[in-house]
């Protein structure tokens, strides 16, 4: 139904058809965008891994269509942050509705001084096309099997098996690592019995992709507009937001109730759409009804079996935290298992993974909840609630932060994960590089490379730490790179005479005031998990 056609992709009859292949370091169950995404990081540090999809194709509909800045960034270092950029929608006004009135606006075009937008629209399968040419660009590192089902797997303790089905018939694969990037519906977590915690909503949602060359919305710019209680579908709630193409994405509440088969027949949904649309014409490209859930695995490792995005956590569809969250899954575990790979990790490295993406998934589910209970209130009283703070948000802005559908994802704060140490910047240790312009045209985020960095901003000198790069701003040394802030923001939003230690994801690690070798070192270690 959907406008979009993209080849199959080719299959290939696999070696261990014929003969065992050796064992691999790693195997990602999952050719999404996350899957894709973590074969990528992988591959830039020198990783191989194989990817195993059961299918050839990309996927169907938008699903997927917000990426925040931090995931942009993050797609940025893997190779396609500009492509997306190219061909998404960017968009930073959203709207709130209460039936026909208008209860505020929300702007969240982040201060100027920054690569990337707060958030475009980019439908995921172009996410995934985009992501199987960059994977392409590593023909010795990526191994892509389309049409592998994996049908089971047996950890071993030290290396996990695999059974796989193909066109042409079963074989079987050793790897040191399994990363589980199959989806909310896992089979890999099916197989082990480990079961999701949190909550399940009963509400029904439709979501319907329309075509259509002349925009809905009031200005030429792409807005994000939200309603309770609309006049075209009263007493539920509706979402509207443009993608590529001229593709419109529709979110309609229909009730726990409703009957799914009835609702997603055309008759009753494209009435609805015409009261959005006015006189405008469209056609329906496609849709979908669906329920979900807020919740988590108790652990994301077990032994040699990793789960990565949504396989591990799921939340609503409100608020653009399930694919976003899944790439800063991806960030987090590719460098810690390619230092596990390389010898260089210490014992606690890998289960930092398990802490700090339990902090993410903790923090999106907690949001993710209560913009859906507040988009559905279970009793009167919850009713009463909801109405009066939409009443007063018109006029009152604390009202307004309790009106959690307009809260969107952001990268989460790991203020407090074992790999810290120091904490004397402008930054706080556990969060993430703010982006800043350098002269030249350049951006911070592009010069800082995914490794260990430290990074002297002002009056300070980095010493020189093997197995760390140094990078300088504001002040030129001659034993390592530095940079000239095109302005004043680099030193507003990290200080003067401060040293910082970076991650690979790019998370301050430690910050200094003091270029004491011995203290960062210390610090450098514990990053590793050797401390």
């Amino acid at each position: 139904m959907s406008h979009y056609h993209y080849e199959p992709f080719d299959y290939i009859a696999p070696a261990g058809l014929d003969k065992p292949e050796p064992r691999h370091h790693i195997i990602i169950i999952g050719a999404g965008p996350i899957g894709l995404s973590l074969a990528i990081d992988l591959a830039l540090r020198g990783i191989s891994s194989v990817v195993l999809d059961d299918n050839n194709v990309v996927s169907v509909g938008s699903r997927a269509i917000c990426w925040a800045k931090r995931s942009l960034e993050i797609f940025d270092r893997l190779g396609i942050g500009e492509k997306m950029r190219a061909k998404g929608v960017v968009w930073q006004i959203g709207r709130l509705f209460d039936g026909d009135n208008e209860v505020y606006q929300f702007d969240l075009l982040p201060e100027e001084g920054h690569k990337f937008p707060a958030f475009i629209n980019l439908q995921q399968y172009y996410v995934e096309e985009y992501l199987v040419e960059r994977a392409r660009d590593f023909p010795h590192l990526i191994d892509m099997r389309f049409k592998n089902k994996v049908t089971d797997h047996q950890d071993n303790g030290d290396f996990v098996t695999l059974t796989i089905n193909t066109p042409d018939g079963n074989y079987q694969l050793e790897t040191d690592y399994l990363l589980a990037c199959d989806g909310a519906s896992s089979p890999t977590r099916q197989r082990m019995g480990l079961s999701f915690e949190g909550q399940t909503f009963n509400e029904q949602f439709l979501i319907a992709d329309v075509k259509m060359k002349q925009s809905p919305f009031e200005t030429q710019s792409a807005e994000r507009w939200f309603w309770f209680n609309p006049p075209f579908h009263e007493g539920q709630s509706a979402l509207l937001h443009q993608q590529p193409d001229n593709i419109y994405r529709i979110d309609l509440q229909l009730g726990p109730e409703a009957d799914a088969k009835i609702e997603a027949k055309p008759e009753r949904v494209l009435p609805r759409i015409r009261q959005i649309m006015k006189e405008k014409p469209f056609t329906l490209d496609w849709m979908s009804v669906y329920k979900f859930s807020c919740a988590r695995l108790e652990k994301f490792i077990h032994n040699r079996v990793i789960f990565v995005g949504d396989s591990a956590h799921i939340v609503s569809p409100f608020g653009a935290r399930g694919g976003n969250g899944g790439i800063h899954d991806v960030d987090n575990i590719g460098w810690k298992l390619a230092a596990i790979i390389k010898g260089t990790a210490g014992p606690h490295l890998l289960e930092s993974y398990d802490y700090e993406r339990g902090i993410g998934a903790d923090e999106n589910i907690a949001n993710s909840a209560r913009a859906t209970n507040f988009m559905t209130p279970k009793s009167e009283m919850e009713m009463i609630f909801r109405n009066e703070v939409l009443r007063l948000a018109s006029d009152l802005p604390f009202a307004r932060k309790l009106i959690n559908s307009g809260r969107l994802s952001v990268p989460c704060s790991f203020a407090h994960s074992p790999l810290h140490a120091n904490d004397d910047g402008l930054i706080a240790t556990g969060d993430v590089l703010i982006d800043a312009p350098l002269q030249d045209n350049q951006w911070l985020i592009e010069v800082i490379p995914s490794a260990f960095t430290l990074i002297a901003v002002g009056a300070i000198y980095a010493p020189e730490i093997e197995g760390m790069k140094r990078i300088g701003f504001a002040q030129n040394h001659d034993d390592y790179e530095c940079y000239q802030p095109q302005d004043d923001k680099l030193r507003a939003r990290y200080g003067d005479g401060i040293l910082y230690l970076v991650r690979p994801d790019h998370h301050i690690a430690a910050a200094f005031t003091n270029a004491d070798k011995n203290v960062i070192l210390k610090a450098y270690q514990k990053a590793l998990g050797h401390l």
